[in-house]
């Protein structure tokens, strides 16, 4: 079974560099965070060695956070290649993420 990759400042540029990503800007008090793990953990399973399903802790990357201008959690980003494509903010369903990877695969 796969699993989301969890990114750091160390990680995060090699990591989301080819193909396509889907990085997760959370924090562990967050309630809608939570409330969307599982359907990010059904995602890095289903999207396994089409995508990258990738988590970034808020609370203890905030470099991460500020480079890519989060101001609210959760925050989803789609990158293609290195560069953000799109960004969804707040919980969103699986069916709507799984909808974006695939017009971005």
């Amino acid at each position: 079974m796969s699993k989301y990759i969890e990114l750091t400042e160390d990680n995060f540029d090699e990591t989301t560099s080819s193909g396509v990503s889907l990085v997760d800007f959370w924090a562990p008090w967050c309630g809608p965070c939570r409330m969307i793990a599982p359907v990010i953990d059904e995602l890095a399973v289903e999207f396994d060695g089409k995508a990258k399903i990738c988590k970034v802790n808020t609370d203890e990357q905030q470099e991460l956070s500020v480079k890519f201008g989060v101001r609210s959690i959760p925050t989803i980003i789609f990158m293609k290649d290195g560069e953000k494509v799109d960004e969804q903010i707040g919980a969103s369903s699986k069916e709507a993420l799984a909808e974006k990877l695939n017009s971005l695969i």
